[in-house]
């Protein structure tokens, strides 16, 4: 049995029928029709028609089809190649002048071998069609309303309908097209426009919806996702044609709905050439390089040909991954490098920066969640704020040609230690850059970005599929929002526009309600809200603000060629001061003291903290700044430490 499943078999069984049929339809054509009485000529008529067939239906491709995947265009290649015999066969009977067989006879002929020749090939489609017809194998499938009557919407219809493996039963096809109102696709019925959907979707008792219009654009896309949620069924969309890389529809290739189909936004296009300019064949050296937003800078970096890839992370699990990520992509095209550091190291970094010589830098690693910040405030200057300090010294000292930074719109006007430790990054990163001569400082700034570790929306999905609740901090809390690899691109790009200690602000659109988006992922996963799953406003977390800002109220934006990407005015620093601050901060860092917040407070005067209590206060060595640059030749005084090591606070400590 074996056999008639391979393509030779699949070709013997063509072969075999073609046969049976061209003697069948002689031997009709025989019976119905004048023509000479049956004996030698008939025969040979008969034997000849057999090689002919076989011969022309050869030639046609005729035994090259795939019963499941049969189309008009096979019907349309046998039916040539039938007509060309049966032309070939009135030639002959006119010439013999009919006393063999008559033209009626040959004209019988052909019209029953053309159907028997199509049948023998569509016999496996029209067999799935009459199921269609009659509903066969639809019992115990999911009951599923088509959005979008197009190409799509049919590729669809048709897998599921005449699939055996296939697990949804199509009811009804919605479609904004008023002249395929009440029109059937593979008979199921066009039965509305997609504002109906939510009548329809209760008329048909439809289990799920599959939106199918991959054309639309982002604005009609979220339009209609506002309708589809009403139907309180789950929703499943085919991602945009652009998606789509290998060009075949079908339903494993729909997702569920993302907040990001919601925000009504088209994907942010960048400069691919601009970019290329500054990263091909050079040294690109990544921090927190396993964190979600720099694993997305090392795939985004890796398309555009760096001579080497350096990811830096003190997480070897993350690092190991996106590292696994990329040699299964790149193989040895990448030449990737992965070190396992910590940026409060100086002594480790110094040595990277030695060996490697990286030519750009994008500084991705620091703690980043605003809650455990507040419990760990020591921490989050020990690597945000010094870190930051150890890199960025370290690429002016070795002539690196650009240094961006990652920040956040939490450093605008922050209330939070996270956000003030960001901050105090961009001031250091403006002031360095600032006196730099070799490298080019910029600082990207920009809010929460969808899917990050930490985001809210896979914590929402996460509490959806346990049943609930879903907490919100509060009800009128507001959020910008982009997707990682937007903000990435966009980051990438801001390396080209650096000069001097920038700061780029990244446009993340119109802001979202926290409150709303719930509510819409929870529609969106087929409950009601409040009803099915309630939703809990739990109150502003420590650190927490109502709204984030892009900007202060000193600084103002100046375009660049990308509109998305703008420059913020820099405001103006007493340096002597951020130094002179620097040092009494670090110190009480290592001395884990609250006392830091005091001079966080001094830094950033928008950071407010709780009242002061007696703290132990750690003292500076006389004579050595921990935040200033020793001179050329000139060498720290024994037994002090420099910033970012991880190493007691030198000194005595007194109560």
């Amino acid at each position: 049995m074996k056999f008639w499943h391979t393509k030779r078999g699949h070709a013997t069984f063509l072969l075999v029928m073609d046969v049976l049929s061209v003697l069948l339809a002689e031997t009709i054509a025989f019976f119905v029709t004048d023509t000479a009485p049956f004996g030698r000529e008939i025969v040979l008529w008969m034997g000849a028609n057999v090689v002919l067939t076989v011969l022309f239906l050869f030639l046609s491709q005729g035994y090259a089809v795939v019963f499941s995947l049969t189309t008009l265009f096979d019907a349309f290649k046998i039916l040539l190649a039938v007509a060309l015999q049966a032309g070939l066969n009135i030639v002959f009977a006119v010439v013999t002048g009919q006393s063999v067989v008559s033209v009626s006879t040959v004209l019988v002929f052909g019209i029953f071998l053309m159907n028997f020749a199509v049948y023998s090939r569509f016999c496996k489609r029209l067999n799935e069609t009459i199921g269609v017809f009659f509903r066969r194998g639809f019992k115990g499938k999911k009951r599923v309303m088509i959005v979008g009557g197009g190409e799509t919407g049919l590729l669809i219809v048709k897998e599921q309908c005449t699939s055996k493996r296939a697990s949804f039963r199509p009811v009804c096809i919605l479609d904004d097209d008023k002249n395929k109102l009440g029109k059937h696709i593979l008979n199921v019925k066009i039965v509305g426009d997609i504002a109906s959907a939510p009548q329809m979707a209760k008329k048909y008792n439809v289990d799920e919806i599959f939106f199918a219009i991959p054309s639309a654009s982002r604005q009609r896309q979220k339009e209609i996702i506002n309708i589809l949620k009403d139907c309180k069924k789950p929703v499943k969309i085919l991602p945009g044609i652009f998606e789509l890389t290998d060009g075949k529809v079908t339903v494993s290739k729909f997702r569920d709905v993302e907040i990001t189909d919601l925000l009504g936004r088209e994907q942010v296009q960048v400069d691919l050439n601009q970019i290329l300019g500054y990263i091909e064949d050079k040294t690109v050296l990544v921090t927190g390089g396993g964190g979600s937003i720099g694993s997305e800078l090392c795939r985004q970096i890796a398309t555009h040909h760096p001579k080497r890839l350096i990811i830096l992370d003190i997480y070897e699990n993350n690092a190991y991954n996106i590292e696994q990520e990329l040699k299964r992509k790149y193989h040895e095209k990448l030449n990737l490098l992965t070190l396992i550091a910590s940026v409060r190291d100086i002594g480790k970094m110094r040595d990277v920066f030695e060996k490697y010589c990286p030519q750009i830098v994008f500084h991705a690693a620091a703690h980043k969640h605003v809650p455990l910040m507040e419990t760990s405030p020591n921490e989050a200057v020990k690597n945000n704020v010094f870190g930051t300090l150890n890199v960025a010294r370290l690429a002016d000292e070795f002539a690196v040609e650009t240094f961006v930074q990652i920040s956040t719109d939490k450093a605008v006007n922050p209330t939070n230690v996270m956000g003030c430790t960001k901050r105090i990054c961009e001031m250091i990163i403006q002031t360095i850059g600032k006196h730099s001569k070799h490298t080019k400082f910029v600082a990207v700034r920009f809010g929460n970005v969808l899917g990050s570790n930490g985001s809210v929306i896979p914590l929402f999905k996460q509490q959806i599929a346990e049943g609930g609740p879903v907490t919100v901090t509060d009800k009128n809390i507001i959020r910008y929002f982009m997707t990682i690899p937007e903000a990435v691109s966009l980051v990438i790009q801001a390396g080209v526009y650096a000069k001097g200690g920038q700061i780029f602000v990244l446009d993340m659109g119109e802001p979202v309600k926290i409150y709303d988006l719930a509510r819409h992922l929870i529609q969106l996963s087929g409950y009601e809200p409040d009803v099915d799953i309630p939703i809990v406003c739990t109150g502003l977390r420590p650190g927490e603000k109502l709204y984030e800002e892009r900007l202060m109220a000193e600084e103002g934006l100046q375009k660049t060629e990308n509109g998305l990407i703008n420059i913020a005015k820099p405001i103006d620093l007493d340096e002597n001061k951020l130094w002179h601050t620097l040092d009494k901060l670090y110190a009480e860092a290592y001395a884990e003291t609250d006392e830091m917040k005091k001079y966080l407070a001094e830094l950033v005067p928008t950071y407010t903290y709780e009242g002061k209590e007696d703290r132990k206060e750690a003292v500076i060595q006389p004579g050595f700044s921990l935040t200033r640059k020793a001179g050329k030749g000139e060498a720290p005084e024994k037994g002090a430490s420099r910033p970012g090591e991880t190493l007691p606070v030198p000194g005595t400590v007194r109560a």
